[in-house]
């Protein structure tokens, strides 16, 4: 049994396919690490916002919620409301869930 010698040829492909795969490696983790950094800083500026009472988000919509509610009581579907509308299901569920609470606490 004999062992096959590497050529230069072979060796350094192989030393460079090595070094490539490093230096993807680094790349991604300082890429994420990154990613990580902006995405804390974003959060802290929001908290931030938040607390200095300048980030409330956007208003409902009441006039939509309130034409979701009477459509919702005359027993049309989702998906007929969904098309007539404009809005999504999970806002049509939202106006649901909040119309089956206001029931339940006047009963």
């Amino acid at each position: 049994m004999t062992l096959k010698s590497l050529d230069n040829t072979e060796f350094t492909a192989s030393i460079i396919q090595a070094v490539n795969g490093m230096l993807l490696d680094m790349l991604a983790a300082v890429a994420r690490k990154d990613y990580e950094d902006r995405r804390r800083r974003q959060l802290q500026g929001i908290e931030k916002a938040q607390a200095d009472g300048k980030y409330v988000g956007r208003k409902p919509d009441l006039k939509k919620r309130a034409n979701i509610a009477s459509l919702l009581k005359a027993g049309q579907s989702y998906s007929s409301i969904q098309v007539t509308l404009g809005c999504s299901r999970h806002l049509i569920a939202d106006v649901k869930k909040g119309m089956d609470t206001l029931e339940s606490a006047q009963i």
